[in-house]
């Protein structure tokens, strides 16, 4: 049963992201006082993507081509491992935090490898910029992740959940800081304004797509998008575990399967609505907002140590 849910939640994952994404880009639209297009729109365009010749760029190597399958596959491991339907992990060891963050890990750094093989410097500077932002956000989630480790007595999100779904993460106070401190990351990490506009290749934070058609850029989009699903849903999984299936029978976990959409749903709304009610900021500055929540993400270890 657990393989079936596991399977269950990174089909479901995939087949809901370009949704989402329409949804938040309608939002966006109508803060913005305009129409925009129906929120169906991302899956025309995936589907137009995949039936278009690949070109690739002279000079690129198996480094680039490799970069959409491991980008799109990465995410959906993911998926399948975390405690999302049910408090308990579908895999387990797709559910330590430890894999978890290798795995967040390794498409960003697939990522910029692939900027650097591209023949073009413009991508580069887009995979150079991609890792700052690593950088800057990464120490904030490895010391939230690693609070709640220590709060729950396992690395395991499973356990994770259910400790905070019964309360007993303990000390309070300083899983409540580490909470909003990683909903704070989690921001940054789906590349919502100020930090990014994910799904704007023009943009040099996302140059690297520039380099892509077809199928391989059909990945790539379908990526980003069930990246922001990802991390969106870790932060449900970790901090708002309430109404997930404590067993594995068919109706617990459908209620579970609904409880993890409202959810999910919420989260994302709220942050196309913060997105949209900010600007860009110079690159150059985005610093000193991750060190903020980095700044949050210690304190919560602070409280850890003190035991509030």
């Amino acid at each position: 049963m657990s393989v079936i849910v596991a399977i269950l939640q990174a089909v479901l994952l995939v087949a809901a992201a370009p949704l989402v994404s329409g949804i938040t880009r309608k939002i966006r639209a109508k803060m913005h006082s305009r129409t925009g297009t129906d929120i169906f729109q991302d899956y025309r365009d995936l589907a137009k993507l995949w039936r278009r010749c690949e070109v690739r760029e002279g000079g690129s190597g198996l480094v680039s081509r490799a970069m959409p399958p491991v980008f799109l596959g990465s995410f959906v491991l993911i998926a399948a491992g975390l405690p999302l339907f049910m408090q308990a992990c579908p895999v387990p060891i797709l559910g330590d935090i430890i894999t978890i963050l290798y795995l967040m890990a390794l498409p960003r750094f697939m990522f910029a490898l692939a900027s650097i093989d591209s023949a073009g410097s413009y991508t580069a500077i887009g995979g150079v910029r991609e890792l700052l932002v690593g950088v800057l956000v990464e120490p904030a989630l490895v010391l939230v992740l690693f609070v709640m480790a220590v709060a729950a007595g396992s690395t395991n999100t499973g356990l994770m959940a259910a400790a905070t779904g019964s309360l007993q993460a303990q000390p309070l106070v300083a899983v409540v800081v580490a909470g909003v401190a990683f909903a704070m990351a989690c921001y940054i990490e789906m590349g919502k304004l100020p930090f990014d506009l994910a799904e704007a290749e023009q943009e040099i934070q996302e140059g690297p797509l520039a380099a892509y058609s077809g199928p391989s850029l059909a990945m790539l989009k379908l990526g980003v998008s069930v990246k922001q699903l990802v991390v969106a849903s870790l932060l449900v999984a970790l901090f708002l575990p309430f109404g997930a299936a404590v067993d594995a029978s068919p109706a617990a976990v459908l209620a579970g399967m609904l409880a993890y959409g409202a959810k999910v749903l919420v989260v994302m709304v709220a942050a196309s609505i913060i997105e949209n009610a900010v600007m860009r900021v110079r690159y150059k500055l985005l610093g000193r907002y991750t060190w903020f929540v980095t700044g949050i993400a210690l304190l919560s270890l602070v409280f850890l140590v003190i035991g509030i």
